[in-house]
């Protein structure tokens, strides 16, 4: 049982969250007409998940915005997404950039 939570955990889950992240820092920096990156081990550490120009992004699901608490400190520009039917919903202001 702890085998088959810890491959779903880091098989299937954190493959898809990387592949979300990628996709939204790619629409991002289309719409915002810069290049983007993932973040290094170093950024992800501080909760950081790539940056968009120079500008550090979080990216979190929009439930993230709702909570009362929220337990991270973050820096940069957080961009929010949902998931759809058809894909992903993104929110984020592109002045931040």
């Amino acid at each position: 049982m702890i085998e088959r939570w810890v491959k779903d955990l880091v098989l299937v889950k954190t493959f898809i969250g990387l592949r979300f992240q990628e996709a939204i820092l790619k629409k991002v920096s289309q719409v915002v007409k810069l290049q983007y990156r993932l973040a290094t081990a170093e950024e992800e550490s501080r909760g950081i998940d790539g940056a968009i120009g120079n500008t550090e992004v979080s990216i979190k699901p929009k439930s993230w915005k709702e909570q009362v608490i929220q337990r991270e400190q973050l820096v940069g520009v957080i961009v929010y997404y949902s998931k759809t039917d058809d894909g992903i919903e993104i929110e984020f202001e592109p002045s931040d950039f």
